[in-house]
């Protein structure tokens, strides 16, 4: 096949052809996966979960079979599962390694293979690159065999993961809880977004008091072919679209919306007679400072407290840490950099250290059971949040501008800059060629004061193609190309007061 293999796997549109996700793409995949299991142990086994897109179930199966096939033990969700469940399935089942059929919020042509190492984090660059090499070695005819799927599973090669795993899965993040019970009736509107959040967001939302839950009905069966919401990413409005409109109708004040695999979660509240959409950053900072001001109120705050954030998340998390004495860890932009300084932790015997991790794109964890973003946990905790601050006559706009009169107001800006081809690596070659030339270049009419290259490492991180710029206008600008599409993005904050 020609598509390469990265640190998130292999995303692209499904079809024919070596250019494609399909049949056959996925099983050089699956080959290059148990190659590199069978180099971690003996019998190695994999945990494979899948999501609502299109060949998605067809395509975790033939995985299944193909792993089997190559000695290695393959267990499989029986039905689509968020991905968080993936990476706490890896763990708790003791696996050497994990793989999604996911292409998370990408529209309905994509699909993906995301390949989580045996900590539950997405693999390094090390074991993406050795898996690479092991797909182009591999020999598709050594798979194409009669021996179906069923037989696998008859003989135990293959097994479905209980819902023992599930339940375990549920309680990790009960166990996560900030109240014991809920004070006000909170109403709340959910949209899974045709994808696999329904069962595990509904069944903890109910679990902890939500009385009044409002499916939107037209998404909330998974169907790979998004009818509703052309694009289901829950950072974008038009993704939230046909929920608002539920919202009005219900008189909600909560909007939940998880996409396809409900790694993410997009928000938005009622303030006053208007719904208004929440950024990741704003949700982000909102969780933030309510997890410690909770636990500290209640003296459950672990001793030398730790917070993990994107480089390109909000500076204002750095803020609200400090007010708390809790330190803050920076990584590159990929919750799979947040889900390893976790496993540093653990490995250090201080995994209860952790208190949250976040990410500018929607992205939440409320705890180290798993080593991904999870939308299950942060819905629960998201609830929590909004129904303590509405039993004291306040919603979550009235306490994030509380906080802005404590920290000042950060203003962050995402764009994307799409590009055919390579151009846009060419583009990112340009930006740092003419740095180098002219550190004191304008963008957006503003002098570039300093600049600082992350494709050598530094400030103690791995390499990265990424480059962050200090304005004379007091703004920060980070800019990087997108992992999983043919984009630069851009992001720009600044303090306003």
């Amino acid at each position: 096949m020609n598509l390469k293999f990265g640190t998130g796997g292999i995303r692209a549109t499904m079809g024919e052809g070596p250019d494609h996700l399909n049949l056959e793409t996925i099983q050089e995949a699956a080959l290059g996966v148990a190659a590199y299991a069978k180099t971690l142990r003996e019998e190695p086994a994999v945990a494979i979960a899948y999501d609502s897109r299109n060949h998605s179930e067809e395509f975790a199966k033939e995985t299944a079979r193909v792993l089997a096939l190559k000695g290695c033990k393959a267990y499989i969700y029986p039905k689509l599962m968020p991905t968080p469940t993936l990476s706490f399935a890896v763990r708790h089942l003791k696996c050497d390694a994990g793989i999604c059929i996911t292409a998370s919020h990408n529209p309905k042509d994509y699909n993906g293979f995301k390949v989580y190492g045996a900590d539950g984090c997405q693999v390094t660059s090390e074991a993406a690159e050795n898996i690479q090499a092991y797909i182009e070695q591999a020999d598709k005819k050594e798979v194409q065999d009669d021996l179906p799927f069923e037989y696998f599973l008859e003989s135990e090669e293959i097994v479905f993961i209980s819902d023992k795993v599930i339940k375990a899965f549920l309680a990790a993040i009960i166990k996560k809880r900030t109240q014991k019970e809920l004070t006000s009736d909170l109403k709340v509107v959910y949209t899974p977004l045709n994808g696999a959040g329904l069962t595990c967001v509904s069944s903890i939302l109910k679990y902890i008091g939500i009385k009044d839950l409002q499916l939107v009905a037209e998404q909330a069966k998974p169907d790979g072919d998004f009818p509703t919401c052309p694009k289901p990413n829950p950072e974008e409005p038009e993704a939230l679209k046909l929920a608002l409109k539920y919202c009005k109708k219900v008189n909600a004040d909560l909007l939940l919306a998880t996409d396809p695999d409900c790694d993410r979660v997009g928000v938005a509240v009622k303030h006053g007679k208007s719904w208004k959409m929440l950024t990741g950053n704003q949700v982000g900072v909102l969780l933030l400072d309510y997890i410690l001001k909770c636990r500290q109120e209640a003296g459950t705050l672990p001793e030398n407290p730790v917070v993990i954030k994107t480089i390109v998340t909000t500076s204002m998390a750095e803020r609200i840490a400090e007010s708390y004495g809790v330190e803050m860890i920076q990584t590159l932009t990929g919750f799979k950099y947040i889900g390893e300084q976790i496993g540093r932790l653990e490995k250090a015997g201080e995994a209860n250290r952790f208190v949250f991790g976040f990410e500018e794109s929607c992205g939440y964890l409320i705890g180290s059971y798993v080593r991904d973003k999870d939308a299950v946990g942060a819905a629960m905790l998201i609830c929590e949040m909004a129904d303590t601050y509405k039993s004291i006559g306040k919603t979550l706009i009235d306490v994030l501008k509380e906080l802005y009169q404590t920290y000042g107001r950060y203003k962050s800006e995402l764009k994307n800059y799409t590009f055919e081809g390579a151009e846009a690596k060419r583009r990112m070659e340009y930006i740092r060629k003419s740095l180098a030339k002219k550190p004191e270049m304008k963008m957006r009419g503003s002098k570039v004061v300093r600049h600082k290259d992350y494709l050598d490492g530094t400030d103690g991180l791995p390499k990265s193609d990424v480059i962050k710029l200090w304005m004379e206008d007091g703004s920060e600008v980070v800019i990087r190309p997108s992992g999983t599409e043919p984009k630069i993005k851009v992001y720009t904050e600044r303090k306003e007061n």
